[in-house]
């Protein structure tokens, strides 16, 4: 079982999912910003397979969660909480996807040809090494190298940040091996196609500035879930919480969509 963070009180009615894999503590500020409103679970995912991380969730909502409950996923963990409410529709009341990828692979690739473009060619160069360096089955502690990618791409992913986002302890293993599986999901169609068995209601919050394409969530998810909503923030990147321009704005659509 992964660790869990609690904020505000029981009972605990919303989840919040990172994102990576592997990037543990990412959403600690939108709990606290929830949490005088409601009690908010923040559960740390540790497994390095996506049934492991499936597993991990489900013993996290059903030992210390108010169910059916809401889950407010981002990133990566906005596909694990898709997923989760595809497995187990009768746990989860409502769904809420932050900045998610997108759900076919015609869209992936543009992702980091928009995050090159918006990077000079000194840090360009950098990415690679990072990339090659992660690549390469002699490079230790690459942890401090994910570390270190995560920075230069929330650099790219972000409009007008008011912040860092929060320090989180990276975890190569785990982003290693669940993307591998995440990916081949996808591929296959097989991702898209959970979405047929998802009955709450299904709410997309996405920045106009965010790399991953929001075509690639709209419009797949628009033909296979019955209740979705997809929402449009303007001058926001990936994190929409430490975007200067559209945080606030973020903040009273979540909250109305959590009342």
């Amino acid at each position: 079982m992964g660790t869990i963070r609690k904020y505000g009180r029981m009972p605990f009615t919303i989840a919040v999912i990172h994102g990576g894999p592997g990037a543990p503590g990412e959403m600690a500020p939108v709990a606290r910003e929830l949490s005088s409103l409601w009690g908010v679970l923040e559960p740390l995912q540790t497994a390095t397979s996506l049934a492991g991380q499936l597993q991990e969730l489900q013993e996290d909502l059903r030992k210390h969660g108010k169910l059916p409950i809401t889950l407010i996923g981002h990133s990566w963990g906005a596909w694990l909480s898709y997923i989760f409410a595809a497995y187990h529709p009768l746990l989860v009341k409502k769904l809420l996807l932050i900045g998610s990828g997108p759900f076919e692979e015609k869209y992936a690739s543009r992702i980091m040809e928009t995050r090159l473009s918006r990077l000079s060619e000194k840090e360009r160069l950098r990415v690679h090494d990072l990339r090659e360096a992660l690549r390469d089955p002699n490079t230790k502690d690459k942890n401090a190298i994910l570390a270190q990618f995560g920075k230069l791409m929330f650099e790219t992913d972000s409009f007008s940040p008011l912040y860092f986002r929060e320090e989180i302890e990276y975890r190569y293993d785990v982003f290693q091996s669940v993307w591998k599986e995440a990916k081949e999901l996808r591929r296959s169609g097989k991702l898209l196609e959970l979405g047929k068995q998802i009955q709450c209601p299904v709410v997309a919050i996405h920045g106009d500035y965010d790399p991953h394409p929001y075509e690639g969530v709209e419009k797949p998810l628009s033909q296979v879930i019955k209740d979705f909503q997809f929402i449009l923030l303007k001058k926001c990147g990936h994190y929409p919480w430490v975007e200067r321009e559209a945080k606030d704005t973020f903040y009273e659509i979540l909250k109305e969509e959590l009342l």
